[in-house]
């Protein structure tokens, strides 16, 4: 079964954020949802395990995922960049078939998702 990836230097980055709260939360959730310019798009956040979750632990973190969040970004790799150009969390789907010019919305071979404004 192939999984969700969290690169190191992401995984540090998490820890980093889990630990500097105060809130409870114990995990990195990635999902999508309708919308972008392209059909989905990505979210990150602080959050905790809920039933049916993907759960997978890498690098000292715990990275949850929806099922159907799943489905379209499975096999996908978190990475932090921290370089000229700015810094935050890359998501490099391999699923993904055409992304809008910023990069964060998407849409694959099998779902269009609803495309809208892109902010």
């Amino acid at each position: 079964m192939t999984v969700i990836t969290l690169t190191e230097q992401a995984a540090e980055r998490v820890r980093t954020l889990l630990e500097s709260q105060a809130s409870g939360e114990d995990a990195l959730r990635i999902y999508t949802k309708p919308g972008g310019c392209t059909g989905f798009t990505y979210g990150l956040a602080l959050d905790n395990e809920k039933p049916g979750d993907l759960v997978t632990l890498q690098h000292g973190v715990k990275l949850v995922v929806d099922p159907e969040s799943l489905e379209l970004i499975d096999g996908s790799e978190i990475d932090y960049v921290d370089d000229l150009t700015g810094q935050g969390f890359k998501i490099n789907n391999p699923n993904a078939t055409q992304m809008c010019g910023c990069g964060s919305s998407f849409r694959t071979a099998t779902r269009a998702g609803q495309p809208g404004s892109c902010n």
